[in-house]
Order: structure tokens, then C-alpha cells, then sequence
């Protein structure tokens, strides 16, 4: 294998190389991959969440990370983040078409591994 995986750019045609640190594709797989990137994908596939519904859903994450997770989700185009001018502003998050094409496969990858997974105990 010479030079790595090439991703097309459908608008340019020209190659990603997901393997340089300075690749634009690579940020983007990382913000998505990240500890709490994929468990806000996931959540915000059911429903357009509110920051603190957000952080209720995702047992675990504290505000902080929440927020990181978010701005960089925000600015990667896979998510829309809507502020509410009300007192204190109610902001609400969903995802993008391009976050739906992302989160949709995070979902089968989810129940393929509980699939294989041992039957829980219902006290557990």
C-alpha cells in the first residue's frame, strides 16, 4: 500500500489523505469518534434536543465536555444548534442531513455489539 487511504471530495475530486495530521477529514472523524462525538450523534438521531435534555441523556458527561463536543460538532456541519432569544436563551440542537448520514451507521455499529453481547441480569 503506497500513500494511505484517499477519500474523493465529491465537489473538487480531489483526495483526502485521512492519514496526514494536517487533513480536514481527519479533525472531522476525530470530533466524531471522540469520547462523547458519537453519544451526541446517537441521542440527537431520536429527537432535536435542548443543551440540558442533551446532558441528561448522555449519563456521565459533564457540561464542559458536552459543550466541546458540541462546538466542534456544530462546526463540522453535522450539527445545527438553534438559540432561543429568550430569558435565559433556550438553545436546542439536531442534526444535519451530513450528521444523520454520520450517526445513522453509529446505531447499527451499537447493535451489532449488543447483539454479541452476554444476556444481562435484570437486577444489573
Amino acid at each position: 500500500m503506497t500513500g494511505g487511504v484517499q477519500l474523493t471530495q465529491p465537489d473538487t475530486r480531489t483526495p483526502y489523505e485521512v492519514f496526514h495530521t494536517d487533513c480536514p477529514a481527519r479533525d472531522v472523524v476525530d470530533h466524531v469518534t471522540s469520547k462523547w462525538g458519537i453519544w451526541v450523534l446517537i441521542s440527537l438521531l431520536g429527537n432535536d434536543l435542548r443543551f440540558y435534555e442533551l446532558r441528561e441523556s448522555i449519563q456521565g458527561v459533564s457540561e464542559k465536555m458536552l459543550a466541546q463536543s458540541l462546538r466542534a460538532l456544530v462546526q463540522d456541519g453535522l450539527v445545527w444548534r438553534k438559540v432561543e432569544p429568550t430569558t435565559p436563551p433556550q438553545v436546542t440542537y439536531g442534526l444535519t442531513e451530513f450528521g444523520r448520514e454520520v450517526g445513522e451507521p453509529l446505531t447499527e455499529l451499537f447493535d451489532r455489539i449488543t447483539r454479541r453481547l452476554p444476556a444481562r441480569d435484570a437486577g444489573s
